[in-house]
């Protein structure tokens, strides 16, 4: 019996950060859940986006090809040879140092292509128009930033551009860089999906909005000191919050209890600071939530 696998028509776009060594994939589609699929990744390995008859072994495939040290275009080369579906496929890989290949099979449904740029590469099928890989293209080498803002950024200006003829439903973020997981325990520095939505991409940028919340480290420079009318505000906000009885006046072990809890119920670990704290987790302090 013949295996079934999905038509996954969508678009999405490879990326490389030559500085901070990341590597990434960002995906939009009218299909359910397509963060499952697409994006594959490793840091210091390669990525691999997989679409249009979709086979998810090349994500695994791929990777472990770049690994032993095939080229972008040997590792492409290699995937399709002996796939009798090739036709029916639309793929890309890139090395870990942002050289890309991707394969467009002649029978994917219109339009249906890639185009490479620098340290990138972008592709899709049942698309409305070319413009919309192009437009992944450019924003993406024209932007500045983060690579998983700039990745973002390229998803956003593909869609508007024109996008999956049949719509919009899912999409994802995906970037690693060594040790740039939860904790420095991983890879993955972001694995965001909006699996069914009516509006995916914004979805996935107010994701990527409270990842960076959450996770992300505090920049030393930005650090308030607990003390004056920071401390008088803190503590008040800790007193609502009823996790601290009343006001010390100053830094002492009731306050840093009482502000350890709050980061920790919250899920703030990663931005806790001895007698200092973050502008952003005070900002959220303020709004009550």
């Amino acid at each position: 019996m013949k295996k079934f696998q999905s038509k996954v028509a969508t678009f999405s776009i490879i990326g490389y950060d030559p500085v901070t060594e990341e590597l990434g994939v960002a995906v939009q589609s009218k299909f359910l859940g397509a963060g499952a699929v697409v994006p594959w990744a490793e840091a210091g390995a390669g990525a691999v986006a997989t679409q249009s008859f979709a086979n998810t072994a090349f994500g695994p495939e791929g990777i472990h090809m770049m690994k032993k040290g095939f080229s972008p275009e040997e590792t492409a080369a290699k995937l399709v040879e002996n796939d009798k579906d090739k036709n029916l496929r639309q793929f890309a890989v890139m090395d870990h140092k942002g050289n890309t290949a991707a394969f467009t099979g002649e029978e994917c449904y219109e339009w249906a292509g890639h185009k490479q740029g620098k340290y990138c590469t972008a592709q899709g099928n049942i698309l409305m128009n070319g413009e919309t890989v192009d437009a992944l293209v450019s924003t993406f080498e024209q932007s500045e930033g983060t690579l998983s803002n700039r990745l973002l950024a390229a998803l956003e200006a593909a869609q508007n551009a024109g996008g999956d003829s049949r719509g919009k439903q899912s999409a994802a973020l995906f970037v690693v860089q060594e040790g740039g997981g939860y904790g420095g325990y991983n890879d993955r520095k972001f694995d965001l999906r909006v699996d069914d939505h009516p509006e995916p991409i914004k979805e996935l940028q107010r994701l990527h909005e409270l990842h960076k919340l959450y996770f992300s480290q505090s920049d030393k420079e930005d650090l308030l000191s607990l003390n004056g009318e920071v401390l008088e505000e803190v503590e008040t906000l800790l007193i609502e919050g009823n996790l601290l009885k009343e006001k010390q006046g100053k830094y002492n072990m009731e306050v840093k209890d009482a502000i350890q809890t709050y980061f920790m119920r919250e899920n703030f670990e990663e931005r806790w600071q001895e007698d200092m704290i973050d502008p952003a987790v005070l900002a959220f302090m303020r709004s009550g939530m």
